[in-house]
């Protein structure tokens, strides 16, 4: 089992873009005890900016923003070939809206109110379909990980993880043999304003050869970690 019931389904680094007070701190709270790391925005400008200065791996976007509307946003960014996962999530519940918003290329569309274990579950979806994978698990050798149970298994046995532990594996074993830098693995864990220790993959890393093989996690000397392919 996960740690106090949070976790994560990919090593994800949201944007939020919402100018709504309440909505956008609901949202941000809720997803942010899912285990996802969320910046939240509140104008389309400031969006902009942002998606300009960071690396982000999915962005959730209100379409009647301040100074620059979120349809327009995404007009923008589509048109700098960015293939930036959008999920809209607005107040607009026409037919024709919704075809139109996922003809301007947002991924998918959600209609408020919504429920947020909702939201957490289509972020997932379309997580796995921009990466090319429909089974919910991933599975390495002994080891299983599901992100919608929030679990991890050693030939069959749960394995108890904390929230970033468990963040860490998944992201590691979404791209086997695949070397993910320490700065990478950083950026996604932590959002802005939250401090970040010095040595905080390295403990994060030791805890889950700790609990699950010491050979799962290899460190790739100067570069970074990663889990050899099964």
């Amino acid at each position: 089992m996960v740690a106090n019931g949070t976790a994560i389904h990919l090593l994800m680094r949201i944007l939020l873009v919402e100018d709504d007070p309440m909505i956008g701190a609901s949202v941000r709270e809720g997803l942010r005890q899912d285990g996802f790391t969320v910046d939240w925005i509140r104008d389309g400008v400031a969006a902009e900016a942002a998606l300009a200065a960071e690396t982000y791996d999915m962005m959730l976007l209100d379409l009647g923003l301040p100074r620059l509307p979120g349809d327009a946003l995404l007009e923008r960014l589509r048109a700098r070939s960015s293939a930036l996962p959008v999920i809209i999530l607005t107040a607009r519940d026409a037919v024709d809206d919704r075809i139109a918003g996922l003809d301007a290329g947002a991924d998918d569309y959600l209609v408020k109110p919504f429920d947020l274990d909702e939201l957490a579950a289509r972020i997932r979806a379309v997580a796995r379909r921009r990466g090319g994978r429909a089974a919910p698990r991933l599975r390495h050798g002994e080891i299983e990980l599901d992100p919608a149970s929030r679990s991890v298994t050693l030939r069959g046995e749960p394995v108890s993880v904390s929230p970033r532990e468990f963040a860490l594996l998944t992201a590691l074993l979404e791209r086997p043999g695949v070397v993910l830098s320490r700065a990478q693995l950083e950026q996604r864990l932590y959002g802005w304003g939250e401090e970040v220790e010095s040595n905080t993959v390295e403990v994060y890393v030791h805890g889950l050869r700790r609990k699950l093989g010491a050979g799962l996690i290899r460190n790739v000397r100067g570069v970074g970690y990663m889990v050899p392919k099964a």
